[in-house]
């Protein structure tokens, strides 16, 4: 592996060391050549399978993203050629990479709305030309590659107390773990909207999900791999934890302003879930491996809302607002200097004495919408928080 790239580094974040009490160390895998720790699975795999002779007429691969980038780059470290499907929807950033790694030895097929449908396809041609498929977690080669992490931990630093790693599919998970064994503890997280491992603990097997958040592209997997679940069912779900989308995005902003890293959803997994087990890591040392850093700079305006509705200095309401002379001056002084209107808009103007109102309010401190509230209430105003109604805020936001 060291004959195709580097390293990634092991840095002492100051930052969060001192936040929280703790030695935080952050395993750099966003700054691999592909921006991802899944090159070291498609190597291992990719290696193995040359090893064992005859190889196949092409590696077959599906993903929407990092795997697949991991897998054109080794095709073409390889001289191999590959085809990769992707879902039709997959963002345009992340089909260029794919095929800047991989050169004319990589063919990129664009098929599916969603990444089952992505995945049947890839798995049927790869039938059809007699190719090796590669999967993205579920496959004792890809493990073994991505243990690759925690060989590289144990000799720049040693042990740690704590390995803190994000989980989708579990292949970095399980390789991880499979490697320090009970030499340390585990903190496993994966995104409010994707909890596959967790769901793997309640049901005693792998279960599909019946519905996942994407937002977290990167852990955002439906089920949990066989394979992957094999190795990590014996930690316990005590090790399993989850957060929330939103408040991902608040740690995503924070990294970037602070210390200037870019991280996909993904790739903060490791670090928010700091925020829930702050008094289990006092006085320890901490791995926390950033996974990916894959990000579409275009998807920076949905973080920064995400974020700020997390953090609760924003808010959006339904009001109804009476049409008369003045109205709106009136509600306009309730507002505070800190207070900001970030979205007005007439829902609806067919109403004789009330129009309603689709309203955005940005505020300094989340307490402030408590004050805004209280004068609205006192004022008449008939108003409803939509800000964590997931039906009207995506409807009308």
């Amino acid at each position: 592996m060291r004959d195709v790239f580097d390293p990634t580094p092991l840095q002492r974040n100051d930052h969060l060391s001192e936040r929280y009490g703790a030695e935080i160390y952050l395993k750099r895998e966003d700054l691999s050549p592909v921006r991802s720790y899944k090159l070291r699975g498609a190597f291992n795999a990719i290696r193995k399978r040359l090893a064992a002779g005859d190889p196949p007429t092409s590696f077959v691969a599906a993903s929407a993203g990092n795997h697949a980038q991991g897998v054109a780059y080794m095709c073409k470290h390889f001289g191999l050629n590959g085809v990769i499907f992707m879902p039709v929807t997959t963002p345009e950033q992340k089909i260029m990479k794919t095929k800047t790694f991989g050169g004319d030895l990589i063919e990129v097929r664009m098929i599916g709305d969603y990444f089952d449908d992505t995945l049947a396809a890839a798995q049927s041609y790869c039938a059809s030309v007699s190719g090796h498929f590669l999967s993205p977690f579920d496959d004792e080669d890809v493990i073994e590659g991505q243990a690759s992490v925690g060989v590289e931990i144990e000799a720049q630093l040693g042990v740690p107390d704590v390995i803190v790693m994000p989980v989708g599919g579990g292949g970095l998970a399980s390789g991880v773990s499979s490697f320090f064994g009970d030499k340390c503890a585990y903190v496993l997280v994966e995104p409010e909207g994707g909890k596959s491992l967790a769901e793997a603990y309640r049901a005693g097997h792998p279960s599909r999900l019946n519905h996942i958040d994407t937002f977290a592209d990167g852990a955002a997997v439906a089920q949990i791999g066989t394979k992957t679940f094999e190795r990590l069912k014996h930690l316990g779900p005590d090790v399993a934890h989850a957060v929330s989308e939103n408040r991902l995005c608040t740690t995503m902003i924070e990294m970037l302003n602070v210390e200037g890293f870019v991280l996909e959803p993904a790739g903060a997994l490791a670090i928010d879930v700091l925020k829930d087990i702050e008094h289990e890591i006092k006085g320890k040392t901490v791995v926390c491996v950033s996974s990916g850093g894959n990000f579409d700079f275009e998807r920076l305006p949905e973080v920064k809302e995400r974020s700020l509705r997390s953090s609760g200095n924003k808010k959006y309401y339904i009001l109804r607002m009476p049409q008369r002379p003045g109205a709106l001056k009136d509600f306009l002084n309730m507002l505070g200097p800190d207070d900001d209107i970030s979205r007005f808009e007439y829902l609806k103007k067919s109403a004789r004495n009330f129009g309603s109102i689709l309203l955005g309010i940005e505020s300094g401190t989340p307490e402030n919408f408590a004050k805004i509230e209280s004068k609205m209430v006192a004022s008449g105003y008939d108003f409803r928080d939509i800000t964590d109604d997931d039906i009207l805020s995506g409807f009308l936001i």
